[in-house]
């Protein structure tokens, strides 16, 4: 194939090959410059649904201008020895893959996997900006590329390959055509749904190769998550980061690249509960129940202390003296003692027999108490998608309670000593981990 012509172009090396395509590195005979010609041919197996990528490939590269994206120059139809054929010639770029330079024995710092993530953000912040969002939907280490690497420097990045990108505008109906690559895919992608997070995803497994040295499908999985952390030694905040970035509810993964540019650039700071529990610890009564879809927690009634029910007799003897010290010359102070004598009880009470529940789903969340079967809600249920803070409260040095602020609104767990601090970190753990949202404390 070395020195056939293609319309202009010179055939120098084959790149690559699968089946009815070849990636070639020519030179352009006009210009003298390197180009990479992408081949589609016709086969026995040819697929109608291959052209209709190629073609979408070569009309969003028309649109694209992005320095670390290679450049659209020609597309042309061509009669090959098999038949018909379509080309598709891009700038070249003269660089390894990160492919390459794994299996070649590189290894990444946890800083230069940082630098490539936030350059990769930026490429999709440019791409999922578009009108319409144009999504790449195969990001993975062969279709990403480093070249003019020098001194400290990770290297130029380019993102590379849109034979499966798709723009929201041509998503239509008809048969479901799963494109990707196992591993790197999100999970909605294997119904033929992709979104501009689903890059996140994919970039994130991306990501945790180049920190583990292994492919993700390789990996331990848990609950459709990715088991990473065993496999390397990342920082606690670049962690939570990563697991944001594959979660496999499209509800808890970052929203944009925008949103997760940010959080890696500005991470929150690290929560002053350390370590976090992770399981429940023992001995504990409180109920926790979650899958994707909801997260209920279930405080049970504290049933009988002895220190509840000393302070409500000391309540009830102080109440009863002074009833009786002024009842008969005051009238009114009557009705002033029966009250000090019913809040105190309604108080204890309420202390030692109520229920508290607190729900989240992908709706909403609601804080339900419950004590003799009487039921209400404080304050009133709101949108999940409004939770913007969850934050650990200390008293005294010691942290007392958990508050779910949605917008102006808090929902609280815990005071008084009703939750240990050892519950209390392992609920906020869990909280953290369902909503997406850091730990911020206040003292």
């Amino acid at each position: 194939m070395k020195g056939e012509v293609l319309g202009r172009y010179q055939i120098e090396q084959q790149l690559g090959k699968r089946a009815g395509r070849r990636t070639l590195l020519a030179r352009d005979n006009q210009t003298q410059e390197l180009v990479v010609v992408k081949l589609l041919s016709f086969s026995s197996d040819f697929e109608w649904e291959a052209l209709k990528l190629f073609e979408r490939e070569a009309e969003t590269l028309k649109t694209i201008s992005h320095t670390s994206i290679p450049r659209y120059l020609d597309f042309f139809e061509l009669d090959l020895p098999t038949g018909k054929g379509f080309a598709l010639v891009q700038s070249y770029v003269d660089g390894k893959s990160l492919e390459e330079h794994l299996k070649a024995g590189r290894t990444f710092s946890e800083d230069e996997v940082k630098q490539l993530a936030k350059d990769l953000l930026e490429i999709l912040i440019y791409l999922h900006g578009r009108q319409p969002p144009v999504i790449h939907r195969d990001i993975k280490p062969s279709n990403i590329l480093l070249a003019n690497r020098s001194g400290n420097s990770v290297g130029e990045v380019y993102l590379v390959d849109f034979g499966s990108v798709q723009t929201l505008a041509a998503k239509d109906g008809g048969t479901i055509t799963v494109v990707g690559t196992y591993g790197y895919m999100p999970p909605e992608q294997f119904g033929d749904r992709a979104v501009p997070s689903s890059d996140l995803y994919s970039l994130g497994a991306t990501l945790i190769t180049l920190v583990t040295g292994s492919h993700p499908a390789d990996l331990p999985h848990k609950d459709g998550r990715i088991q990473f952390e065993k496999a390397c030694n990342p920082s606690p905040a670049f962690s939570r980061w990563l697991r944001w970035m594959i979660e496999p509810s499209l509800d808890r993964r970052f929203a944009s690249a925008p949103v997760a540019l940010q959080a890696l650039e500005k991470p929150p700071e690290e929560p002053e509960i350390a370590p976090l529990v992770v399981s429940k610890p023992t001995g504990s009564k409180v109920s926790l129940k979650k899958d994707n879809d909801y997260l209920e927690i279930l405080l049970h009634p504290e049933g009988f202390k002895f220190n509840l029910v000393f302070l409500y007799c000391v309540d009830l003897f102080v109440a009863i003296v002074l009833f009786s010290a002024f009842s008969a010359s005051i009238p009114w102070m009557s009705q002033f003692f029966f009250l000090v004598l019913i809040l105190p009880l309604w108080r204890t009470l309420f202390a030692l027999f109520r229920r508290v529940r607190l729900r989240l789903d992908q709706r909403q969340i609601s804080l339900i108490y419950e004590i003799f079967g009487i039921k209400f809600k404080y304050p009133s249920s709101a949108s999940k998608q409004d939770i913007n803070k969850l934050e650990v409260k200390y008293v005294d040095q010691v942290r007392q309670k958990i508050i779910i602020w949605v917008g102006t609104q808090k929902y609280e767990l815990g005071g008084n000593g009703i939750i240990s601090e050892p519950e209390l970190d392992w609920l906020a753990y869990e909280l953290s981990d369902w909503l997406g949202l850091p730990i911020n404390v206040r003292k």
